[in-house]
């Protein structure tokens, strides 16, 4: 099993109050996330919420693994002490944003 190591995306600017998807899982590869980073780079608090959400699915309550807050002008980082795996085809990853803007990037490897 080949791996493509790095980011699993770019920087991705979530707007206040809405989801946006960043990584969805093509042809059952795996996708392997290590790290999310996010920043609110505006002058007032923002959070983001985190969803593994399914294939045809919604970011909904029940698809949520984090809800951070994130002071203004701060970077927080979500680190799990294992990478989580997403490998079903059309599953994916969504982040939402509160108050601000926020700023997200994702690492991890996926199947090449």
């Amino acid at each position: 099993m080949a791996l493509e190591r790095g980011k699993l995306s770019d920087v991705v600017i979530v707007a206040a109050g809405s989801t946006v998807g960043i990584i969805t899982v093509a042809s059952s590869k795996k996708v392997y996330v290590k790290s999310i980073l996010a920043h609110a780079g505006t002058a007032i608090t923002s959070s983001a919420q985190v969803y593994i959400v399914p294939n045809g699915g919604a970011p909904i309550p029940e698809n949520k693994l984090f809800d951070v807050d994130i002071s203004a002008g701060e970077t927080v980082m979500i680190e799990p002490s294992y990478p989580f795996v997403i490998d079903t085809t059309g599953d994916s990853i969504r982040v939402g944003a509160g108050a601000s803007t926020v700023n997200v990037m994702i690492t991890g490897d996926k199947e090449a």
